[in-house]
Parts: structure tokens; C-alpha cells; sequence
């Protein structure tokens, strides 16, 4: 690490983020949240925190490994909204809400911005945890441009006066969280709670990971090595791992993006 980031980053030091109390969780599609950062919103869920799940798409045209009875783009979504449920309650999350929009980025960016920024008004949270769109290998349009819709809402939600030009109320976001990130700089240790997470994806959204499918052992596989690398790295046990920035590391710091 140079000097200049040491400084930095001893200067403005990165959000603790279990010491927040609300916490909204924004995912592309209906299954991202608890692949991403599922142990984690346990945790928080178990220590007693507020949370929220806001599922920005429907996921209708998620039909890589759907079973064959599911014919139609809307039988899908309708399939998906009821196993985001599905999954939230078994990580002890029950205010799940959905953004309504169109899966395969049918949408306008302006839009999406909008919806979140509402989203984060009416919740009001401290944290924000979303997809990281910095990825070099992220290619998913959703993914991506709710990553980088929510920066931007997330940064201006503290604002009043802008706020005020939404016709929405100001939110103090302490902090955005990146979960799926390829750079994480803070980690919740999540022993005890990956179990959870791993029901809540294979019990819950089986259209898209069908029980046995190499789809399943795959993920089950990859999310497994995540958390015991990351607890290792933490001494933690198993972990999850976010790039967080809090609103002094959101403006004009580059020393603080690696």
C-alpha cells in the first residue's frame, strides 16, 4: 500500500458496518441477494437488525435451467417473486419489495435510478448493499446498471435540496456495501449462517438451480470455497466479503478504490 492510501485511509476509515441498524438489500434479479451477501443478511437478520429486500427485476426470462412446466416470460416472474419470498423468510427476512421492472434491462436507466432512489427514501437506511459494477468480468446489463444506479442514488440521498426536487425525502446512507466484488475491504464473519444461506438458495429458488443440476453443485461449490477463504483471510471461520465506502470515501478519494 502507498503512503497516500495509508494516509487516506487512516484519515477516513472505512465503516464498521454491524454497527448500523438498517439495512436495504438491492438485487438485480430475485436470486442475487442471497447468492451475494444471503449469510450476511442473516446475521444481521439473527443480531436484530432492520432489513429490507428490494428485488429491482422480475426475473421473467430466467429460463437457462427452469423447469419445463414453466412456459411464459410471466408464469417466471410470477415463479421468481414467490421463491424471493420463499428464500428471504428462511434467512429470517420477512419486508421483501419489488421494483417491478423488466428483466433483460427493459427499462430506462432514468428509470431505475428513480425506483431506487425512491426505494431508499421510503426505507431510509444506513447501508446500502448492492451488486459491485466495477467488475472487469461483471456482464450482466441488471447487474450492472443497478449497481451503478444505486451509486449514484446513494450519493445523493443525503441531500436534502435535491431530495426535495424528486419529491422524496432525504436518506442518511452512512455507507454503500458491494456485494459479488472482486475487492473486498471489509468482511462479516458469517459461522453458523451459510448453512442458511444454502437452504434459502436450493429449497427456495429451484427454478434456477434445480435440485442435483450441475447449475446447484456448481454455485454450492463456489459459495462454500468463498467463505472459507474469506474466514480464513478474517479468522472468522467463513465470512462474506463487501467493498464498502462510506460518504467521505464516495467523493473525490481514488486512493481509497483499490
Amino acid at each position: 500500500m502507498s503512503f497516500s492510501k495509508w494516509i487516506v485511509r487512516a484519515a477516513a476509515p472505512l465503516p464498521d458496518l454491524e454497527a448500523y441498524e438498517r439495512f436495504l438489500f438491492l438485487g438485480p434479479h430475485p436470486d442475487d441477494i442471497v447468492i451475494g451477501a444471503g449469510a450476511s443478511a442473516a446475521k444481521l437478520a439473527a443480531a436484530g437488525k432492520k432489513i429490507r429486500f428490494f428485488i429491482c427485476t422480475d426475473g421473467r426470462y430466467g429460463f437457462d435451467h427452469s423447469p419445463a412446466e414453466i412456459h411464459t416470460p410471466e408464469e417466471m416472474a410470477a415463479v421468481r417473486k414467490k421463491e424471493a419470498i420463499c428464500s428471504a423468510e428462511m434467512l429470517g427476512i420477512t419486508d421483501v419489495c419489488f421494483g417491478g421492472l423488466s428483466d433483460g434491462a427493459f427499462y430506462r436507466k432514468k428509470e431505475l435510478f428513480q425506483v431506487l432512489l425512491k426505494a431508499i427514501s421510503d426505507f431510509q437506511p444506513d447501508v446500502v448493499f448492492c451488486p459491485d459494477p466495477s467488475v472487469t468480468s461483471e456482464c450482466h446489463s441488471d447487474h450492472l446498471n443497478v449497481g451503478e444506479m444505486a451509486k449514484r442514488a446513494i450519493c445523493f440521498a443525503p441531500n436534502e435540496k435535491i431530495m426535495q426536487k424528486y419529491g422524496l425525502q432525504a436518506a442518511p446512507v452512512k455507507a454503500i456495501a458491494f456485494y459479488m466484488t472482486a475487492k473486498p475491504n471489509r468482511f462479516i464473519g458469517t459461522y453458523g449462517f451459510l448453512p442458511k444461506q444454502l437452504d434459502a438458495i436450493f429449497d427456495c429458488h429451484k427454478s434456477q438451480f434445480p435440485k442435483d443440476s450441475q447449475a446447484a453443485k456448481s454455485l454450492e461449490l463456489y459459495l462454500k470455497i468463498r467463505a472459507y477463504d474469506y474466514g480464513l483471510k478474517t479468522l472468522k471461520k467463513t465470512a462474506e466479503g463487501f467493498r464498502v465506502l462510506g460518504q467521505t470515501q464516495m467523493h473525490c478519494l481514488p486512493e481509497v478504490g483499490d
